[in-house]
């Protein structure tokens, strides 16, 4: 959750260097299409972009640049993401394949929800590995299979 006038605070505070350090060219088309609620488009893709830090479990000490995740919209207006450089190859290693967004904004507040998705099967073997009585109970459980051949 982001307050749209902290956004609106650096956008007059820091102009162009706020813009360019943290949204892409198509984020900021977008924004300037709608002069007059600039600030509140602007604070949902900013509120994204911390989700998908967080998502991506590494917060910008990762080495992830704001410019790498950028707030996309389908045809029909619904929010996306696309992600590259090393925001990309985080999301790959954690075997996100695709992303659901939501954005909303009022003239006050602007939030986003973001969701890796990761398919199932490496959902599963990630959970097993990861977890000590999963394993266990895996194991016992392939033990009582070979047993029947």
């Amino acid at each position: 959750m982001v307050e749209v006038s902290r956004v609106a605070d650096l956008l007059a505070e820091h102009g162009e260097r706020f813009l360019a350090r943290c949204f892409t060219s198509g984020e900021r088309a977008y924004a300037e299409g709608q002069p007059r609620r600039r600030a509140e488009h602007l604070a949902a893709r900013f509120a994204a972009k911390e989700a998908v830090l967080k998502a991506l479990g590494t917060g910008l000490s990762g080495g992830i640049a704001w410019t790498e995740i950028e707030v996309t919209r389908d045809g029909s207006g619904a929010p996306g993401l696309r992600l590259t450089g090393v925001a990309a190859a985080r999301a790959r290693s954690l075997g996100v394949r695709s992303w659901a967004v939501s954005l909303t904004h009022t003239a006050a507040l602007a939030a986003a929800s973001v969701v890796g998705e990761v398919p199932a099967r490496r959902k599963r073997a990630e959970r097993a590995a990861t977890s000590p009585a999963r394993a266990r109970r895996a194991k016992r459980s392939s033990k009582r299979g070979s047993r029947r051949s």
